[in-house]
């Protein structure tokens, strides 16, 4: 695709809405407030935003950067900074190829939960064995991860104008109403418990907010590090060729630094939200142990039963819930497809149509496999980092554990040594823009990020244990 031809969103505020709609996405919603509680609360929330305006910073302006001054995907972006450095870019489409599959089958979940609690059957959803049985089932998971891939096939085929931006301009307002307006019923909850103690949505927000430095060790500082900071990968959409993507969209004349300033603020302001909507809610229902359940656990199995608890207005909140995580999830799926769909227009110069049409086919027969993983191909595996794994789970493993890290730290690289970051400060203040973390973003890129990356990915290795 000539960068001449190439599509391009209409205004700066499109671009926005469309980085963060990918930005804010299940990771978001299910494992940020998961790692803060697990990791002491305030000192997980500090970590990470310390990290956000430095770490995940230098990485989504780097991405970003190298996407608009190419104008090219993440398949060929690569290349088209340093000749040899093009097998940097087959990893990076390899790692969306890998994430739409398994991220179709849980937008499905999800889907399937919105449906149930807006046809007023939540409580069927609350009941023990619910999630097991359904996604052990034959062909009803099948089905839910077939509407949700046409349903990102479908926005990515408009293109990105009448596709992407389109979407984004509608759902992102729509869901950040909809996360500050659960999150602020949280806070107003409270119940009583068995032993008596009555526990409010503002004490569970404590929990999330104020630091809990009890047996705090260099070991544990460590882990809440690293979580953190995979948790960015998540938050920020990086490493996974979208930004690249997003970024070639990016028009010449736009102030790039105020948008990557106001995806950083959108992102960071969703990722608390997330967790002031769920850990105070989890707090009053279930106490402070109750907070521990991650994952699928936390949202299709521990939010469920909270919303049962909760009466006749538990099947509207909990409508207006999974509605809210089926936005985030729809908009961080098109983002991952049009990493794809993009690197096969510009690498074998063919048609958006095609493109969508052959990623879709190839996302639909991986995303059946997952399914199946939980019945037919059912198996147990033993990670490098400890954790029990099937299908799902070894791809998400080797995409997020393996590959981010390869990428983002071949990307400090490329960036920091190789072509070095006067490239990238180039393009960022093409117009110029006066950039003040231009010193911070030189240290970050060049010396602190690739370290911290490299402890990180040995760690997901198994090789560093903390």
């Amino acid at each position: 695709m000539s960068s001449k031809n190439r599509n391009t969103f209409s205004t700066s505020f499109g671009f926005v809405l469309a980085a963060a709609g990918s930005a804010v996405g299940l990771g978001n919603i299910w494992r940020f407030p998961y790692l803060a509680a697990k990791d002491g609360g305030g000192l997980f929330l500090v970590m990470y935003l310390v990290l956000a305006v430095t770490f995940g910073f230098a990485l989504l302006t780097t991405e970003v950067a190298i996407g608009r001054k190419t104008k090219q995907s993440p398949l060929t972006a690569y290349r088209e900074l340093h000749k040899k450095w093009g097998w940097l870019g087959k990893v990076a489409c390899i790692i969306p190829m890998l994430i739409l599959p398994y991220y179709c089958v849980i937008g499905g979940w999800v889907l399937k939960y919105a449906l149930v609690f807006l046809t007023g059957k939540g409580a069927a959803a609350a009941g023990d064995g619910y999630f097991t049985s359904f996604i052990t089932a034959p062909y009803s998971p099948i089905v839910f991860t077939v509407i949700f891939l046409f349903l990102s096939c479908f926005i990515i085929y408009r293109g990105v104008k009448k596709g992407i931006e389109a979407l984004s301009k509608i759902l992102m307002p729509v869901l950040v109403v909809l996360v500050i307006g659960i999150s602020v019923f949280a806070l107003t909850m409270s119940r009583t418990a068995d032993d008596g103690t009555l526990r409010t949505g503002l004490d569970g927000l404590k929990i999330f907010v104020i630091p809990d430095l009890t047996g705090i060790t260099a070991n544990k500082f460590m882990i809440t590090l690293m979580d953190a900071m995979g948790q960015l990968f998540y938050s920020l959409s990086v490493a996974m060729g979208i930004m690249i993507a997003y970024g070639s969209y990016v028009p010449n004349k736009s102030n790039l630094v105020k948008s990557i300033n106001r995806i950083e603020i959108f992102d960071t302001a969703v990722a608390i939200l997330a967790g002031v909507m769920i850990i105070p809610t989890v707090f009053v229902f279930m106490g402070k142990e109750g907070i521990g359940a991650s994952g699928p656990g936390l949202m299709f199995v521990a939010m469920p039963k909270i919303f049962s608890q909760m009466g006749f207005i538990g099947n509207i909140i909990g409508a207006v819930f999974f509605v809210m995580v089926f936005f985030a999830a729809l908009t961080s799926s098109i983002s991952i497809l049009e990493a794809v769909v993009s690197s096969f227009m510009d690498e074998f110069k063919i048609s958006r149509r095609r493109s969508v049409v052959i990623e879709g086919v190839l996302a639909l027969v991986l995303g059946v496999i997952v399914c199946l993983g939980y019945n037919k191909l059912y198996f147990e595996l033993a990670l490098p980092n400890g954790a029990t794994a099937q299908i799902l789970d070894v791809m998400d493993y080797i995409s997020n554990n393996i590959l981010m890290p390869v990428v983002s730290i071949g990307t400090c690289i490329l960036v920091g040594w190789i072509i070095k970051p006067k490239s990238m400060l180039d393009e960022i203040t093409r117009n110029g823009e006066s950039f003040a973390r231009k010193n911070l973003y030189v240290f970050m890129v060049k010396f602190l990020a690739p370290v911290l990356l490299i402890i990180l990915f040995l760690k997901s290795l198994g090789v560093l244990t903390f």
